[in-house]
Parts: structure tokens; C-alpha cells; sequence
């Protein structure tokens, strides 16, 4: 007793990943846990913390305007970390603290906040005229 076997079909079957009828799955985590937070977005955290905090010692900052881009532009010879940018009659004064750069040389969050910390003290003491120490007494010490 021969049964026929049906013939395959020529083209593949679709896969699906409903296979249990339990519909798609949700994200991996809540929005509220820091995993769901990118690193561009932490990295903003870390810069605008430190932001907040020298605020607090001087308020005259809050005429500059902080940035975050990923990369320096092309002309540079070397990779900077952050760069202030003196006001002008048509835009304020400007700090960016550039975040592919510091990342690269941090190992951990923790000493990436520390990094982001030290780039913007030293900028905010460039624009000031000032040493780094006098913008922020904890800077080097931590």
C-alpha cells in the first residue's frame, strides 16, 4: 500500500513569529528604566547635570548656550573634547562638549560623568578667562 505523498511546494513557507497565538511581544523594557534611554540621551543627561551644577556657582551661564554634537568637524588636526565659542552680536556664547570623543576615552558611566564634568568646567573656564579650579573647587579632586 503505496499512500502518495503530496508534493512539496516550490516556495519556501512564510515564517511567523506569532507561532503560539500569544501576538508580539512588548518592548524589552519600560520607558522608565535607564535601559530604554539611548546613549546620545544619556550622554545629554551627564552634560546638562553638569550644567545645573555650575549654574548654581555661576549664574551667568545661563546666557551661554551648551550643545552636544557626536563628532568635531573635519577641520581639526586634533580631537577635541569640547570647545567654547566667545558670544557675537548675533548668537550667544556657546560650549560643546563632543560626545563620540569622550565616550571613546571612558571606560564606565562613572568616569564618563567625571570626563563630561572636567570638558565643561574646562570650557566654561575658557570662555571665563579663569582657571578651572576657580570655576569648580572639586575639579581634579574627584
Amino acid at each position: 500500500m503505496d499512500s502518495p505523498v503530496p508534493p512539496r511546494p516550490s516556495e519556501p513557507r512564510p515564517r511567523h513569529r506569532d507561532r503560539h497565538g500569544r501576538g508580539m511581544r512588548g518592548p524589552v523594557a519600560p520607558p522608565q528604566v535607564p535601559l530604554s534611554v539611548s546613549r546620545a540621551e544619556s550622554f545629554r543627561d551627564l552634560v546638562q547635570d553638569s550644567v545645573e551644577r555650575l549654574e548654581r556657582l555661576w549664574p551667568q551661564l545661563a546666557d551661554v548656550d551648551f550643545m552636544v554634537l557626536d563628532v568635531p568637524g573635519p577641520q581639526e588636526e586634533t580631537v577635541p573634547l569640547g570647545q567654547s565659542l566667545s558670544a557675537e552680536k548675533d548668537r550667544p556664547a556657546q560650549i560643546v562638549v563632543y560626545r563620540r570623543p569622550v565616550e571613546i576615552r571612558a571606560k564606565n558611566r562613572d568616569e564618563r560623568a567625571l570626563l563630561v564634568h572636567e570638558v565643561v568646567v574646562e570650557q566654561v573656564a575658557e570662555l571665563l578667562g579663569l582657571a578651572p579650579e576657580s570655576v569648580d573647587p572639586r575639579y581634579g579632586q574627584e
